[in-house]
């Protein structure tokens, strides 16, 4: 008997898997035993190319992406079951430790299993549709069609608007989101039993700490799981969002995710908002963190006041009064984002660790293709403002590639003028060769 397709190889289930077959670990699938739960096949198998797309870790399993394929029509199929029956329980979490930008002590990040991953998003993608109709317009994290640079641009512009800003920090805000909260918040939006019951089980289940014992958690949400984002922005807005709406109607803000800023008219309400907002996340089960949370003076030509935090960093870049041009090429201050010093230094580290010029054994079509993907996602983020900025820091490279024409060729050691000039032939040659040359830094 040949394998059920659930619709066809072209079905509404089908999971585009080689062969068009039902992934059934080689069994066909019970027919006339109903499931409490219906998910499509589809659902699973979308959320599937998401985490491939993604990559990332093993989890407390030690399974890779990788490992996972070897048998995908199994794993997949046999996900697929268990969510739709009911009796998939989520495995514990692997805690990670990661430094904080700037050194400032480590953050803790939870890595689920590669199939909880897979779990993870099919839910969401249930949950996502039901609830991101009602988000604020100011809310920008994790959002379809919303990115961290919309965020940036919108502050940018608010900031010429209004003189003042309240730069706002949520004390370990994954580690404290109210579950009995959280889940009232899904409840609200959302009336399917499998969402409910698994959502509650993700937030429930064990982290495996770095010595391997488990530990309960009867609060948070591990940050690094699929489903978080989603569920700390539907936490978020009816714990800022919203309220902020509701009781300070003509006050604007960009929020990505716990990473916020607030724009005042005046200190006065800046500090008034400091105060209220305190209280209303302490009712809500967090914490401001006050040594981080700041009133800020967006000074430039206009503003020529003083303060003593007249700068911020918001999504890696740092809002501070910049030298700029007008559309005449007149020169003027204002106040404007850029990349900031921790992102410059996190590049600068990574320019180093690469050591292109200990490679002379690979050609510079090699070391391009290698570094191409890296570099132009940080022409693409950090250069849609003030680029000079990131071009400056990208002529780092070409400070490598110089090194690496010495050391590859004896006719250039010891001659490093004739190895810029060779590199400058080269890049005028083929400007596109290397991702930072078409952003601008020109060897």
């Amino acid at each position: 008997m040949k394998p059920r397709n659930g619709g066809g190889a072209k079905g509404p289930h089908h999971l585009g898997l080689p062969g068009g077959q039902l992934p059934s670990n080689g069994q066909e699938e019970p027919s006339g035993r109903p499931r409490p739960f219906s998910i499509p096949k589809a659902v699973v198998w979308e959320a599937w190319k998401k985490v491939r797309a993604n990559r990332g870790a093993a989890g407390v399993d030690g399974q890779s992406i990788s490992e996972f394929e070897v048998n995908l029509k199994g794993n997949l199929y046999k996900l697929w079951v268990r969510l739709c029956s009911g009796s998939y329980i989520p495995p514990a979490v692997l805690e990670v430790q990661i430094p904080k930008p700037g050194g400032e002590g480590s953050r803790r990040l939870g890595v689920p299993t590669v199939s909880d991953r897979v779990a993870q998003c099919a839910i969401a993608s249930i949950l996502e549709p039901l609830v991101e109709p009602y988000f604020h317009p100011d809310s920008f994290g994790y959002r379809p069609g919303r990115s961290a640079l919309d965020a940036v641009g919108v502050c940018r512009r608010r900031c010429w608007k209004t003189d003042w800003l309240l730069d706002l920090d949520i004390h370990s805000f994954f580690d404290s989101i109210d579950h009995e909260l959280l889940l009232r918040a899904v409840r609200h939006h959302c009336d399917e039993p499998h969402v409910l019951l698994y959502v509650e089980r993700w937030l429930k289940a064990p982290v495996q700490q770095r010595n391997g014992v488990l530990a309960e958690r009867d609060q948070g949400s591990p940050q690094g799981s699929s489903i978080s984002p989603l569920l700390a922005n539907l936490f978020l807005h009816y714990a800022l969002d919203a309220w902020i709406a509701r009781e300070f109607p003509g006050v604007r803000f960009e929020r990505y995710c716990d990473d916020m800023v607030i724009h005042c008219v005046s200190e006065n309400e800046a500090r008034m908002l400091r105060v209220r907002i305190a209280e209303r996340l302490g009712a809500c089960g967090l914490q401001l963190n006050h040594e981080k949370t700041r009133i800020v003076y967006c000074k430039d030509a206009n503003r020529m006041g003083s303060y003593e935090h007249e700068q911020f960093t918001f999504l890696g870049y740092t809002f501070r009064p910049r030298t700029a041009k007008n559309r005449y090429g007149v020169l003027f201050v204002t106040f404007t984002p850029a990349i900031s010093s921790t992102a410059i230094k996190a590049i600068g580290h990574t320019i180093r660790r690469w050591r292109l010029h200990r490679r002379t054994g690979t050609t510079l079509e090699d070391l391009a293709e290698e570094i191409n993907p890296l570099v132009r996602g940080w022409v693409i983020y950090y250069g849609r403002f003030y680029p000079t900025k990131v071009a400056l820091l990208l002529r780092r490279i070409n400070e490598y590639l110089v090194r690496w024409l010495r050391c590859k060729y004896k006719r250039l050691r010891g001659r490093p003028r004739r190895a810029r000039e060779l590199l400058a032939k080269i890049a005028k040659r083929e400007p596109g060769l290397f991702a930072h040359w078409t952003a601008g830094a020109l060897p």
